[in-house]
């Protein structure tokens, strides 16, 4: 007999299978011997009260052993031979779109500007350890996409897009850990998350799919409003209906589309700092516990969220158990991101904390139209590159001294490697920004005893939540809304904002390519 029960405990007996078993046959009246394996199902941490709790859903197999897997299998036939499509980009969203061009029996031919998963990682080292930025090979650019080397969560709230199993079930398929179907917020980790990239892009050549690195789209071929190709800086050309998953920090594509008349249109970021935070003050607060989070708890995570003067002042991305780490994908350029380790234990947490901001709200960049807020981007992130000493290092500032506009020189450990430069970010971030996240700090802390403190420190800038550029499409069929065999993708065209929302994107560009194919 197999039975489900969802069941409310305390943690130390959620990490401990016998004490579990215990607990299911004097609660539910089952025999303990006949108790053959528990399987959880989905597990969540309630830490609302001062006794933390973690929710479970398990699978109780009596007088049974499992058979089913944990995971749901997707089959991948051959494609040599057939009808074949152009996927640019090898993030989530290219990534996704190619292994279902494969299920729907089209062959990908996958375009990425970068180098592979591997060969990447150097490049990304070098931006550390001699503040040298790759332009073609970084954080944002490379097999795998922003999300290989910036964390690896799957959290979205994207239940309304796609099959959110699905996605993490491939991911499963191909070496991921299948906690991550149980966990209500999963993840990866940046150390764990590239072997399975290289697993999904060996399951794309198995098939007779094709995967070109270091090859930048530089041109599409359109021909009568129908896409026909690409050209790239190679000098190869690839002919066939093309899914354009580049990324958020593709600027060189957007110029390319805007120049060539391909309809695009500006739309809203969100703009602000990385906090960082010690992670044992973070686990005091969200747990309620002096000691922290003890042997059972993994590392807090948090989430605030905000009105102030008419714009959204919110957390982003948080990495608990992280690092800051330099995302600038060209030169004269300083971009912070987050990242963490599957085990999450470095002894910082940090998180975006953004402003929401509008096209409108800078009209000072109105002339350049569509690209208005990618200029706006530019320029910060070259002040900030100023800021910092025209290198890597990164403009700090301790967090109550920002919110009292005073300027430290001092700055607390940091896990941001390329070193931080006390600067006076109240001063020079527009105003319109540094003026929200002052008053919201100071809500949060009000909401969260603690979290207002100096120390914690602010690292600027953060600019890349989101692509400044919508790729206008048809909402049916996905396909751009004069262009032919155009299917816009992912977060690069405005319409994701994560890696498994980016990945249920590119299925359904697929699946609309395929009906286009037809």
């Amino acid at each position: 007999m197999i039975q489900e029960y969802q069941l409310r405990v305390l943690p130390e007996l959620a990490a401990n299978e016998q004490q579990l078993k215990a607990y299911v046959a004097r609660e539910k009246g089952v025999n303990i011997k006949s108790i053959n394996a528990i399987r959880i199902l989905k597990r969540s941490i309630d830490a609302r009260q001062r006794t933390i709790f973690v929710n479970l859903k398990i699978r109780t197999y009596i007088n049974e052993v499992p058979q089913d897997d944990e995971y749901t299998r997707t089959i991948y036939n051959k494609v040599d031979g057939k009808k074949q499509a152009i996927v640019v980009g090898a993030g989530p969203g290219g990534l996704f779109a190619a292994l279902k061009l494969i299920e729907l029996g089209i062959k990908p031919i996958v375009v990425e500007r970068g180098k592979n998963v591997r060969e990447r990682k150097k490049d990304i080292a070098l931006i550390s350890r001699e503040h040298i930025v790759n332009s073609e090979s970084n954080y944002s650019f490379g097999e795998g996409g922003a999300g290989a080397y910036s964390d690896g969560k799957l959290y979205t709230r994207s239940k309304k897009r796609g099959n959110t199993e699905k996605i993490l079930n491939v991911f499963c398929q191909h070496g991921a850990s299948t906690s991550i179907l149980i966990d209500a917020h999963p993840h990866i980790g940046t150390d764990k998350l590239p072997r399975v990239i290289e697993n999904m892009r060996n399951t794309i050549l198995e098939c007779g799919g094709e995967v070109y690195f270091e090859t930048r789209m530089d041109a599409l071929i359109i021909k009568d409003n129908e896409i026909k190709g690409i050209e790239t800086n190679t000098g190869q050309t690839f002919l066939g209906p093309v899914i354009l998953a580049t990324g958020h920090s593709a600027r060189d594509v957007y110029r390319w589309l805007k120049t060539n008349n391909v309809a695009i249109e500006a739309k809203g970021i969100a703009v602000g700092v990385r906090l960082e935070h010690p992670q044992q003050l973070i686990d005091r607060i969200q747990y309620h516990n002096r000691d922290g989070r003890g042997s059972f708890l993994p590392a807090a995570e948090y989430s605030f969220v905000t009105q102030v003067d008419g714009r959204g002042v919110y957390s982003f991305c948080m990495c608990p158990g992280g690092f800051v780490v330099p995302a600038a994908s060209g030169p004269e350029q300083v971009v912070v991101n987050g990242m963490s380790p599957s085990n999450r234990g470095s002894r910082w947490s940090n998180s975006g904390m953004v402003v929401e901001i509008h096209p409108e709200d800078f009209p000072e960049y109105a002339q350049f139209g569509e690209l208005s807020l990618l200029h706006f981007q530019e320029d910060l992130e070259r002040q900030c590159w100023l800021q910092g000493g025209m290198k890597q290092t990164a403009p700090a500032q301790r967090m109550v001294d920002f919110t009292r506009k005073k300027l430290g020189n001092d700055l607390p450990e940091s896990s941001y490697s390329p070193g931080l430069i006390a600067s006076p970010l109240h001063f020079w971030l527009p105003s319109f920004i540094s003026d929200r996240l002052s008053k919201g700090f100071q809500q949060f802390g009000k909401m969260s005893h603690g979290f207002l403190t100096n120390e914690a420190v602010l690292i600027g800038v953060e600019t890349r939540t989101s692509s400044p550029v919508r790729i206008i499409r048809d909402s049916e069929t996905l396909q751009h809304i004069t262009v032919r065999g155009l299917f816009p993708c992912g977060e690069g065209a405005g319409y994701a904002g994560g890696i498994v929302s980016a990945g249920i994107d590119g299925e359904r560009c697929a699946e609309s390519l395929a009906e286009y194919l037809k």
